[in-house]
Parts: structure tokens; C-alpha cells; sequence
């Protein structure tokens, strides 16, 4: 991985206000999480909405979607990544220096959270599980956000529809959607891995081989589309 490209996007990224505005998210979960503690910390009824309603079906998506999209997406409506392309880089390199920042970002940032909600909700078994979930769902999800950055003009609201009506209206609805939701990896990696509390639809082989899968092939289209990038701003 090229470290220059990687240390100018992290400089990039955490220079941009939308990222610091994602800071409320963390915050509010690891608060309701306190609350539900100590208003009732003997019924762990309140931890499943909590911990599946906003940490993974929320916290992990959003922060994901906003980092992954600005690594690339903020960059190309900038004309920043365009300066970046006429350097003697390889479209590879480039792509997964910046994919790589915000995985790393991300996860740090879900993973920390997760964690703490996990220890004040049940234990630091139960944290470590979700952490371990977040930082997977931070590693996949991350893929398809730089993925649709590069392919698609409004990345956000295409992220925002997806994780909204795909992960969660359709899988709610058709349970054959589930082992195609990146949520779904993550509460069955959080279940077996100490988070029994919360329920599990997808095996632990679909789910690791499905996430390698749409990581690899997210990040493999993105190269394939930022080697069409042309010098003018547009994608042939």
C-alpha cells in the first residue's frame, strides 16, 4: 500500500467536516446504552433494539457510508483526485490506499463504540463481539461505499437507499435477502463469537464467505471504473 497516498486521504478525510458530523452517532448509541443499563440492569430486553436496531442497522452503515464515499466521492466532486491521477500512480494503488484509510478509520471508529456499548450493556465478552462484528461490517460495507463512489454520482443517497430499503425493509420481509445484507454477517459473527443474546439467520460459512466475496469484488470494480477516469472528470 502506498503510504504517502494513504497519509494525504486520512489528513483529507478528517479535515472534512461531514466526518466530524458523524461523531453524534457514536455518542448516542454508548448514551441510550447507559440509560438502558442503569434504568433496567437486570432486563437485557432492551439491548437486542439497542445494540441490532441502531448499532448495526445504523452506527456501523452510516458512519461507512459517509467515510467511505468522501475517501473517493468527496475528492472526485472536489477535482482534488483528478491532480492526484496525473502522478505516475497506478489506478490500483491509488484506489486501495484510499479504501484501505477508510476501512481502517471506520472500523476504529465502530469497533471503539461497539465495544463500549457491548461492556456497559452485558460484559466485555459480549464487547468484544460486537466489536470484532463492526470492524467485519466496517470492511465490507466500506468496499461497496467506495465502489458506488466511483460508479455513481450520488453515492449517499444510493447508500442511504440501499441500506434503508435492502437491509432494512426487504430483509425483514423476504428472508432468502438475508445472506446478500452485510448486517446480517455481523450479527451472526457477533452470536457466535460471544453476543448470543442477539439472533442469527445466516451460517457463519455464508457469512464469511459472502463478506470476502463482496469486498473483493466492490473493491475490484472500483479499480476496474477509476482506470476510466479520465483527466476531465468523467467515467467512460
Amino acid at each position: 500500500m502506498n503510504m504517502t497516498i494513504a497519509s494525504l486521504t486520512l489528513r483529507s478525510l478528517l479535515g472534512r467536516k461531514r466526518v466530524w458530523l458523524l461523531l453524534p452517532f457514536p455518542v448516542l448509541l454508548i448514551g441510550l446504552t447507559m440509560l438502558g443499563h442503569f434504568k433496567s440492569p437486570d432486563n437485557l430486553d432492551w439491548v437486542d433494539p439497542i445494540v441490532r436496531g441502531l448499532g448495526f442497522a445504523v452506527v456501523v452503515p452510516i458512519l461507512a457510508l459517509i467515510i467511505g464515499t468522501s475517501v473517493v466521492g468527496s475528492e472526485i466532486d472536489d477535482g482534488t483526485l483528478v491532480h492526484l491521477l496525473t502522478k505516475p500512480l497506478s489506478r490500483a494503488e491509488i484506489l486501495i490506499a484510499k479504501y484501505t484509510v477508510a476501512a481502517l478509520v471506520t472500523a476504529v471508529v465502530t469497533g471503539a463504540s461497539m465495544f463500549v456499548t457491548g461492556v456497559i450493556a452485558v460484559s466485555v465478552k459480549f464487547g468484544l463481539a460486537l466489536a470484532l462484528a463492526s470492524v467485519v461490517a466496517s470492511i465490507v460495507y466500506c468496499a461497496l461505499f467506495v465502489a458506488l463512489s466511483v460508479v455513481s454520482r450520488r453515492p449517499v443517497l444510493i447508500g442511504i437507499a440501499y441500506i434503508l430499503l435492502w437491509e432494512g425493509l426487504l430483509t425483514g420481509i423476504i428472508p432468502g435477502t438475508r445472506s446478500l445484507a452485510v448486517e446480517q454477517y455481523a450479527l451472526t459473527i457477533a452470536h457466535h463469537t460471544g453476543a448470543t443474546l442477539l439472533d442469527s439467520t445466516v451460517s457463519v460459512p455464508t457469512a464469511s464467505v459472502m463478506a470476502g466475496v463482496l469486498t473483493v469484488a466492490a473493491v475490484a470494480l472500483a479499480i476496474t471504473r477509476l482506470r476510466s477516469f479520465t483527466l476531465a472528470g468523467e467515467t467512460s
